[in-house]
């Protein structure tokens, strides 16, 4: 199971990632570097620095540009060994990754709706459908892309497993051990119930990276993946 969680290091300096990865030891393998530490914290180079160390890492990036420029970003990460690297859920855009990824292991994931937005946010964005309309629809335009997978909440996992098969990644954000603070996520599941629903990978941040002690946090949550029961490739 210990490959099927990514640990979000959403902090902001390298020094500060590089005691949660020393802390976490071999309970983990797999960190997941946005925004906030690709920016703050030398991400890109610590990113390098984790996979040249064995480490497989996930860009969340969010890539969203002319098809060009997607393409030749995509190629830039691929490049570094990268295990996943997220776009936008843009026909054009997951079409341009998919074309950048071919022939490398990055699994290009596209990022359907956030789990920190509602039906109402969707509205207010100008959207037509409700949330679970739009991942759908998302998630049948990735699968006609060729990338490796998406992104979405695992309240809508299930039926995003229905049109993806058995095959494409389904990473969850927004996982919340029994009892953790919610933050500013609305769409949650706890380990073992977004793998029940049919996640494939399991983002967990701040109750890992917040926790006294890190590697405790992590094995708990490994321990109620493994007792899901789901079996994973």
């Amino acid at each position: 199971m210990a490959g099927h969680l990514i640990v979000g290091l959403d902090v902001s300096t390298r020094a500060r990632a590089e005691e949660i990865v020393t802390a976490l030891g071999d309970t983990v393998d797999y960190y997941k570097i946005g925004y906030q530490c690709f920016y703050g914290a030398d991400g890109f180079a610590l990113g390098r620095d984790l996979i040249a160390a064995g480490k497989k890492v996930f860009f969340d990036l969010k890539l969203l540009d002319i098809d060009n420029t997607v393409e030749k970003g995509v190629a830039a990460i691929a490049a570094t060994g990268a295990a996943m690297l997220t776009v936008h859920a843009y026909p054009k855009c997951m079409k341009a990754a998919a074309k950048a990824a071919a022939g490398s292991d990055l699994c290009v994931l596209g990022v359907t709706v956030l789990t920190s937005m509602d039906d109402a946010d969707v509205k207010e964005a100008g959207y037509e459908r409700d949330a679970a309309g739009l991942v759908a629809l998302r998630a049948q335009q990735a699968k006609e892309a060729g990338i490796g997978g998406i992104v979405a909440s695992s309240h809508e996992a299930e039926m995003v497993r229905t049109i993806l098969g058995p095959k494409m990644a389904i990473v969850t954000p927004g996982i919340r051990p029994a009892g953790a603070a919610l933050g500013d996520q609305k769409r949650v599941m706890t380990p073992a119930e977004a793998l029940a629903v049919g996640a494939s990978h399991l983002v967990v941040a701040r109750p890992i990276v917040e926790a006294a002690d890190p590697a405790a946090a992590a094995r708990a949550i490994l321990a109620e993946m493994a007792g899901s029961g789901t079996r994973l490739a």
